[in-house]
């Protein structure tokens, strides 16, 4: 539970900022309205992201002390400010061209008018967050140095043929099929939104790359100190997973925003509640690091990745299609518990 401490003691203060909020706007009534929607928003998001988490996990469990430090504080702020307030914000203020403090005036005076603006720009934002997902999915399924493959033959041989080109060519083809689906006007806006999650992907991929290439042969951290160690690690090409870690929790929120807005139209809450579940998934993922779980049950990582493929072409499809949020949280549990079930099985197998 040491994992979890801080997320709860975040809780306790965020859910105590949502019940001033709620009694300031509608007395004792509004305070336990408030909390409630705020505690069933944390639920909420952090049942859309799990997935998340163990990726994340898989990611950070080859990072040092530093980095897994850095990710916990700026990412966290990131995560909760960044991607849960600002980038929604963002989005509304190139929709109308206003500034964004008008926008938040618009948010927290006008809630519904700002909310039918995000909802508004929903097909580019579906678009941008499903084609990076789907990059994310088969760049793991054309990965050639798995050991391990939860389907067996059939990804064993995809892991063999297919290549980064592929995964972008067929990244490319579910944009153009996605941009077939939306009306004449937002073709090219959507279009130009898949290209970008795609070019975001390669570029971080890139940074990356040049950061290993950098990585000094002498790789003890107990030799580092002070300035050297951060030196050390920048090297080590975190920067680019750290890069890389935000962009796919940004493709995971926003669809947590749209959703949020079938419960409340209260902007305050919406970021509290949200904020609440993106702490406990940070809490999770570093829960899945120390503890080892990737290692002892080993296809979850393997469900994961399938959940966040379900989850792009779900994105893709959304852009014309309302597929309802209980069923995009449902598939992801779905497959990280039959990956959960088929490593047991893995594991009684090995010991027989």
């Amino acid at each position: 539970m040491q994992a979890f401490r801080f997320s709860f003691f975040v809780t306790a203060v965020l859910l105590a900022l949502a019940a001033y909020w709620g009694y300031q706007h509608g007395g004792s009534a509004g305070l336990l309205q408030a909390v409630w929607i705020a505690a069933v928003l944390g639920v909420m998001e952090v049942s859309l992201s799990f997935d998340n988490a163990v990726v994340n996990a898989g990611v950070l469990r080859h990072w040092n002390a530093f980095w897994q430090k850095l990710f916990l504080t700026v990412g966290i702020l990131v995560a909760v400010f960044g991607m849960r307030l600002l980038f929604p914000l963002l989005i509304v203020s190139l929709a109308t061209g206003l500034g964004l403090l008008d926008v938040w005036h618009m948010a927290s005076t006008t809630p519904d008018e700002y909310a039918r603006y995000l909802t508004g720009a929903h097909a580019q934002v579906a678009a941008f967050g499903g084609a990076f997902l789907l990059l994310v999915f088969l760049n793991f399924l054309f990965d050639e140095e798995k050991e391990l493959h939860w389907l067996g033959w059939a990804e064993e041989k995809l892991g063999e043929h297919g290549t980064e080109a592929l995964a972008v060519l067929l990244t490319l083809g579910a944009v153009f099929a996605c941009v077939s689906l939306v009306p004449a006007a937002e073709k090219y806006t959507v279009l130009a939104a898949g290209v970008l999650g795609v070019l975001v992907y390669l570029a971080v991929g890139w940074i990356s790359g040049l950061l290993e290439e950098a990585e000094p042969e002498d790789d003890d951290d107990t030799t580092e100190a002070g300035v050297g160690a951060v030196a050390g690690s920048l090297a080590r090409g975190s920067i680019g997973g750290f890069l890389y870690l935000e962009v796919l929790d940004a493709s995971f929120s926003f669809d947590g925003v749209i959703g949020a807005f079938a419960i409340t139209s209260d902007v305050v809450i919406i970021m509290l509640g949200l904020a609440i579940g993106a702490m406990f998934v940070r809490s999770l993922t570093v829960f899945l690091v120390h503890k080892g779980t990737l290692d002892e049950y080993v296809y979850l990582e393997h469900g994961a990745h399938y959940a966040i493929g379900i989850l792009a072409l779900i994105m893709l499809a959304s852009v014309e299609y309302h597929i309802p949020e209980w069923f995009t949280g449902l598939s992801g549990v779905a497959f990280i518990a039959v990956s959960l079930w088929s490593s047991v099985r893995y594991r009684q197998q090995l010991a027989a």
